[in-house]
C-alpha cells in the first residue's frame, strides 16, 4: 500500500492522527465527547486547556484504559494538572493506542521450505502524543484561554517511525449556568515527518522479478494535519430533590474535504454531537451522548441513510475520587451490520488540595 505513495513527498490525508480523535475520560465519552465548554479538571488539557484554570481541586490526575476490538488496540491515557496561581494553571497529557506482539511470519519458511518458528519475529504498532497544557484567565469574569504544544511520535515497529509537533487553542466562558467553548485544534497545521526503513519493508516480500520495486518505496515522507475547530456550548439545571441536569453540544467543523456529515462542503465539514449527565447531590451521576452522524450507503440497493454513533454512561464521586465508566462503539457500522462490539471505557480521577 505505501508504493503507490512514493511519487508524494507531502501528504494531506483526510485521517491525519486520529488516534487523536478518539477522545479521553469516560465522563467525556459516555457524554458523546462533548466536553468544550463543560471539561474543567485534568481532561481539559486534551479537551479544551482554557478549562484548566477553572479546576475545582488544586492537584488533579486522570487515567483511562480502554481496549478495542476485542481487546487487541489497547487505548492508554494519563493527565495531570496544577495552578501557577490565582490566575493560570498547566497540564501535562500523555495518550497511546497501539498493538503489540504482531507475528512478523516472512522468514517463517526458510529456503529449503521448512517451516522453523524460532524466525518468527514480534513487533509492535503504537501511536503516542504529549501534550504540554498552559491555561490563564482574563480580566472578563469568567473568561479563560489556553494552548497546548502537541508532541507526536509513532511507530510502526522496525518499518517506520514518524515525530511530530502542532499547536491547539482554546478558550471558555461561564456565566449564569451557561458554558461556552472554542477549540481550535492543530491550529498551525500540524506536520509529522516520516522516516521508512526500505530495506526491511521489501524484506521477504519481493521476489527477483520485482527487485527494481524496491527504489520505488519512499524513504521519508510529510503528512499534514488540517486545522479542526470544535464550538461548544451547555447549561446546568437545579432540579427538585437534589438533583442536578447537565444538557450540552458540540459542532466539529473539518477542513481536511467533503466529508458525509449532516453539513458537508468541500472546504468544510460540520458534524454535532449532544450528551446529557443526571447527578444526584453532586455523588451519583447517569450519562448519555450521541454524535458522529455519517450519511450511510447500503451495498445491497444503494440506498442512503443516516447513523450515529451513541453512548452511555455513569459515575460516582466522593471525597476527590472519581470514577467513570462508559459504554461506546468505536465508529459508525455500516447498514444491515450488527458485527461491531461495544467498547468499555473506565477512567479514575482525584483531585486534591
Amino acid at each position: 500500500m505505501a508504493l503507490p505513495a512514493a511519487a508524494q513527498s507531502s501528504k494531506t490525508p483526510k485521517y491525519s492522527n486520529e488516534f487523536l480523535n478518539l477522545g479521553v475520560g469516560a465522563r467525556a465519552l459516555g457524554m458523546g465527547k462533548v466536553q468544550v465548554s463543560l471539561a474543567t479538571d485534568a481532561t481539559a488539557g486534551y479537551w479544551n486547556p482554557a478549562g484548566l484554570v477553572n479546576q475545582t481541586h488544586k492537584y488533579d490526575g486522570v487515567l483511562m484504559h480502554s481496549e478495542l476490538f476485542s481487546g487487541i488496540v489497547k487505548n492508554d491515557y494519563a493527565a495531570f494538572s496544577m495552578p501557577l496561581d490565582e490566575k493560570s494553571a498547566i497540564g501535562a497529557s500523555l495518550l497511546r493506542l497501539g498493538v503489540d506482539n504482531i507475528a512478523d511470519t516472512r522468514a517463517l519458511v526458510n529456503e529449503y521450505g521448512y517451516v522453523d518458528y524460532s524466525k518468527i519475529e514480534y513487533f509492535s504498532v503504537a501511536d503516542y502524543a504529549l501534550l504540554l497544557s498552559y491555561s490563564r484567565k482574563l480580566g472578563i469574569e469568567g473568561l479563560s484561554v489556553g494552548g497546548n504544544g502537541k508532541f507526536i511520535y509513532r511507530n510502526i515497529g522496525k518499518f517506520a517511525q514518524g515525530y511530530g509537533f502542532g499547536v491547539d487553542a482554546g478558550v471558555q466562558y461561564n456565566c449564569k449556568g451557561w458554558n461556552l467553548g472554542l477549540m481550535a485544534r492543530d491550529i498551525t497545521t500540524t506536520f509529522n515527518a516520516w522516516t521508512i526503513n526500505g530495506d526491511e519493508y521489501v524484506k521477504g516480500v519481493l521476489n527477483s522479478d520485482q527487485a527494481n520495486l524496491k527504489d520505488e518505496v519512499p524513504k521519508n515522507s510529510t503528512e499534514i494535519t488540517l486545522p479542526r475547530f470544535v464550538l461548544g456550548v451547555g447549561r446546568r439545571f437545579e432540579l427538585p430533590k437534589q438533583f442536578s441536569a447537565l444538557v450540552a453540544a458540540d459542532f466539529e467543523a473539518t477542513t481536511d474535504g467533503q466529508r458525509g456529515t449532516p453539513i458537508s462542503t468541500k472546504g468544510v465539514s460540520i458534524n454535532p454531537s449532544a450528551g446529557v449527565e443526571i447527578g444526584y447531590r453532586n455523588l451519583v451521576f447517569l450519562r448519555g451522548g450521541a454524535g458522529n452522524y455519517q450519511q450511510i450507503s447500503s451495498v445491497v440497493d444503494l440506498s442512503k441513510q443516516w447513523k450515529g454513533q451513541y453512548s452511555l454512561g455513569a459515575g460516582v464521586a466522593v471525597s476527590g475520587l472519581r470514577v467513570d465508566l462508559a459504554l461506546s462503539r468505536l465508529a459508525v457500522e455500516k447498514l444491515g451490520s450488527t458485527s461491531q462490539t461495544n467498547s468499555l471505557i473506565v477512567s479514575l480521577g482525584y483531585g486534591f488540595k
